[in-house]
């Protein structure tokens, strides 16, 4: 979601300055705002792009593909463990790397090998809490092998060295920015910050 003070390209454009990996754009227009034109327009920065929706169908990861996408989002709290699959591998079939999301125990079953990323929501999606410690018991139980990101409620870089040290990988870091006036100079403070203390 990007506020009404800056475009997408400045968005981006300051991240991908400041050093961040991936790019995580969401495309949901019903409940987010986004849109695919935000998508296209971060292409520009040349990095991977995750396209963050609610993805159901083979047509979004077509559509994914189309729009220039790298990387699809499956959400577990929204298909069964045989849908994560077979989206997993169609997407794989058009080249494009997935990440599972899983928000709780239950959805551990949808964790296969056709998901090597796998993210940790920190946020509860029915009370909207946020628990970093629930995120990393839970991870404890992720299968070796797996890649995992931790995603929503990170405000500082103290809960990225603690997640890093929990075995997370990778970081989802959106919100935190986007409440500031300049989104990309926030996110190269913190990342100044955060190389101090590494």
């Amino acid at each position: 979601m990007i506020n009404d003070r800056v475009s997408v390209e400045e968005v981006t454009g300051g991240y991908a300055a400041a050093g961040a990996s991936c790019l995580s754009v969401l495309t949901d227009e019903e409940f987010f705002g986004g849109t695919s034109d935000d998508l296209r327009a971060a292409r520009v920065n040349g990095l991977p792009i995750l396209r963050k929706d609610f993805m159901i169908d083979e047509y979004q990861i077509v559509e994914a593909r189309a729009i220039g996408a790298d990387v699809i989002l499956l959400i577990a709290a929204c298909l069964s463990p045989e849908e994560v699959k077979r989206l997993a591998r169609f997407a794989a079939s058009l080249g494009l790397e997935v990440l599972l999301e899983i928000h709780n125990e239950e959805e551990l079953g949808h964790i296969c090998n056709e998901t090597p990323l796998v993210g940790v929501n920190n946020r509860d999606l029915k009370t909207f809490t946020v628990d970093i410690e629930r995120s990393i018991r839970l991870s404890k139980q992720i299968p070796a092998g797996k890649l995992l990101i931790a995603e929503s409620g990170i405000n500082d870089t103290a809960t990225i060295l603690h997640m890093k040290k929990a075995g997370f990988q990778g970081f989802l870091v959106g919100e935190h920015f986007m409440k500031e006036k300049d989104p990309g100079a926030a996110f190269a403070a913190f990342v100044g910050e955060l190389t101090k203390n590494i």
